[in-house]
């Protein structure tokens, strides 16, 4: 039987994109408690099922697929401009497929405007209309409101009017960096992108016994199973040290190992890969957020996927990709490596000195060349103590001296010197966990 919580869910995905919701009708409709249909209409805004817009209220939305990312809705452009709707509140969650300035002659202006289009102009309300009979949305900068017949004619032709008190420039500057963030998060691999599905995994029931998990490991050759209970609640993990020297006909449940560590398919896959390697775990279940089992991860895939996913390219630029991009190998001595880094005025802080957060970036990339350029493999921080020794000027060369102290097979500590002109500038000890490439 589903929970009031996970009705109200479904309830919600049964409904027409673009439908509004809100408490009061939830818990009206559903019977149950207002507190309980808003963490429900919380949770389903989680999932990127609805959307809150300020001054229209909340909106039943298509979920966003990744490949779609770099195509906004105009209901993230009111989110991201501050903005006011004026009308065509129903087209709120059509996708724009490319803005238009308008800073040209009218007829000019009209050319570059097109169906599904977002068409950026001051208080020209000639301009309003034409572009809403194109089948364009209005983005008015400034400010300014539009006439009653603009406003009419959004509304029969479901295109947003949007009024935003910023300028035409920072407006476009403002969607343009959204558009960015949104490519460097169609970037990030999540667990939901590589793990196996439910129906295609094997796991147990805490009313199976230990005759059953036998089975399965001469059916699959793994030895790692998660446990569910009735609801396909995950409770547990079953190895083959947990089976061993134990009858057939005990219950797996006696013989379990309780509350395992899990991850949902929103988790990074960088977080997943740490936690594996951190814990020595080789399996993990994917759950739901009430903890029903979706599927598995194993170690092998994440580390398979993680080694992938840096021989890509990066679309959107992160600190890190900034930070790599300026760094450069400058010496073949085996046994002093050193890169060299400008220092841009991305990097720096309000007191145009190299930030404390881009130099940590600085000392990571250069202790991971490092570690790279010996075949290593790659590492992930568990303890780095930094120490900022003299400021850093903007548009100076910094010059890093990564050294390794002490390596193992799972673990390295390398000390990392930063000069500038040959005088220290900073210092810095990391501990790490490898991973093998």
């Amino acid at each position: 039987m589903a929970t009031k919580h996970e009705q109200i869910l479904s309830f919600i995905e049964s409904l027409k994109v673009g439908n509004k919701i809100s408490v009061r009708q939830i818990a009206k409709e559903l019977h149950v408690s207002e507190g309980t249909a808003y963490r429900a209409i919380k949770e389903a805004e989680n999932k990127g099922l609805v959307s809150t817009i300020e001054r229209v209220g909340t909106i039943r939305i298509e979920r966003k697929q990744k490949e779609n990312f770099e195509n906004l809705t105009f209901a993230e452009i009111v989110s991201i401009v501050d903005g006011q709707v004026l009308g065509g509140r129903e087209g709120l969650y059509k996708t724009l497929n490319k803005f238009v300035i308008g800073a040209m002659k009218l007829d000019a202006m009209m050319r570059y405007t097109e169906k599904d289009s977002l068409l950026i102009v001051g208080n020209r309300t000639e301009a309003h209309e034409l572009a809403l009979k194109e089948g364009a949305a209005v983005l008015i900068t400034g400010g300014f409101d539009t006439d009653e017949n603009a406003k009419r004619l959004a509304d029969e032709k479901k295109l947003p009017i949007i009024s935003t008190s910023y300028d035409t420039f920072t407006v476009a500057a403002m969607i343009n960096r959204a558009i960015y963030d949104q490519l460097i998060k169609k970037e990030i691999v999540l667990v939901g992108d590589i793990y196996t599905k439910d129906e295609e995994t094997y796991y147990l029931s805490t009313k199976d016994t230990v005759s059953k998990w036998h089975e399965w490991e001469e059916k699959t050759t793994h030895s790692r199973y998660p446990v569910v209970d009735d609801k396909k609640k995950v409770v547990g993990i079953v190895t083959s040290k947990d089976v061993i020297g134990k009858k057939e006909e005990m219950r797996i449940e006696k013989v379990m190992t309780k509350n395992p560590l899990t991850v949902m398919k929103e988790t990074s896959l960088a977080y997943a890969a740490h936690m594996m390697v951190w814990e020595g775990i080789e399996i993990m279940p994917v759950v739901d957020q009430h903890h029903h089992l979706e599927g598995l991860i194993s170690r092998q895939d994440v580390l398979k996927a993680l080694q992938h996913i840096q021989k890509q390219p990066q679309v959107g630029e992160t600190i890190d990709d900034i930070v790599s991009n300026y760094f450069e190998h400058t010496t073949n001595d085996p046994h002093k490596t050193t890169f060299e880094a400008e220092i841009t005025p991305q990097m720096t802080n309000q007191l145009g000195t190299l930030s404390n957060g881009v130099f940590v970036s600085f000392v990571i990339e250069a202790a991971s060349s490092l570690l790279r350029q010996q075949k290593k493999g790659d590492l992930v921080v568990e303890n780095i103590t930094v120490y900022f020794i003299k400021p850093i000027q903007l548009e100076t060369k910094v010059v890093f001296q990564p050294k390794i102290i002490d390596i193992g097979r799972k673990s390295a500590k390398i000390d990392v010197e930063v000069y500038h002109e040959r005088k220290m500038v900073g210092k810095a000890m990391l501990m790490a966990q490898l991973i093998d490439r």
